[in-house]
């Protein structure tokens, strides 16, 4: 993965907003790579994502795509440009957020005893396709024990009762705390978080939901689906917040089903679609192309 520089903004709509950003990255040199923007006309507000090579690019002036590399390239200067944005954003009343892809964020996955989207996430982070480090597994059950040890991950099993949830989540917590964890992914974890354990990573636990929120929220919602006579079932990955299944969503995923599919067959055909939800939300999350806003969210391309 060639080094690259990822700005995301949000802040109040206004002309020219576009030509600010372009403009101060062409003075320092940068070489853009992928940008995009959007606007919310009702709310006024607009939202950015620029991202632009690290290791070539040419003083004086924004490179052509592919230049990278090339005789006279020479190293973006990260702390440079930061500080000649800041001053920038103040005046434009933006929120912004600067990373590398360099730095791979460490992630901890949750579970209970379903396993295929764990399995799902780990084959894609062994491959190279999740550009994370997952250092800790934490479930409520043993079950996925066996498949930490087959990756080299730490297993660490919480078990949750009704007496003993405060608990739980207070050892879960020092461990997330341990680890330096930045993002908790919810891979069919089958317990609901207290508020204390959202407010700690606002807009940082992901979780999928196996319907198409916001129709059948809770514990069995293909039975619920099957008992109301559906003809599409879905998936949904979603951040999570203090409102059970409420979160701002990710991504979606639907399968057209018919009354000849029973219960078992909308969970084996609802388990695909949870696997891609999850995996699309963990990978953009990942890649820096997500901006939460009230309760929704702008998804780069």
């Amino acid at each position: 993965m060639n080094d690259s520089a990822v700005l995301l903004i949000d802040c109040p709509d206004r002309k020219g907003l576009v030509a600010r950003v372009a403009g101060l990255l062409y003075e320092h040199g940068a070489n853009i790579l992928h940008a995009d923007q959007h606007q919310d006309h009702e709310m006024g507000l607009f939202f950015m994502r620029v991202e632009w090579a690290l290791n070539g690019h040419r003083s004086g002036g924004i490179a052509a795509q592919g230049a990278a590399g090339s005789a006279g390239a020479e190293p973006f200067d990260l702390e440079r440009f930061q500080a000649a944005f800041a001053p920038l954003a103040a005046e434009l009343n933006m929120r912004w957020k600067l990373t590398t892809s360099a730095r791979r964020p460490r992630v901890a996955l949750f579970c209970s005893q379903y396993l295929h989207c764990m399995a799902d996430l780990l084959h894609r982070w062994r491959s190279g396709e999740l550009h994370c480090e997952i250092p800790l597994i934490v479930s409520n059950h043993r079950e996925v024990e066996n498949l930490a040890g087959f990756y080299g991950v730490r297993f660490e099993h919480t078990p949750v009762t009704a007496a003993t949830r405060a608990e739980a989540e207070a050892r879960q917590l020092d461990l997330l705390a341990r680890e330096g964890i930045e993002l908790v992914v919810l891979a069919r974890y089958m317990q609901i978080l207290s508020p204390g354990f959202v407010a700690r990573y606002p807009a940082a636990i992901i979780n999928v939901h196996h319907s198409f929120l916001p129709a059948f929220t809770g514990a069995r919602p293909y039975h619920a689906a099957h008992a109301r006579g559906v003809k599409l079932i879905g998936a949904t990955s979603h951040y999570v917040t203090e409102i059970l299944d409420d979160g701002p969503i990710i991504e979606q995923d639907v399968a057209r089903i018919s009354h000849r599919d029973q219960v078992e067959d909308l969970i084996a055909r609802g388990r695909d679609l949870e696997r891609l939800v999850l995996s699309r939300a963990v990978r953009w999350h990942l890649d820096r192309r997500i901006l939460c806003y009230g309760n929704k969210t702008v998804v780069f391309d």
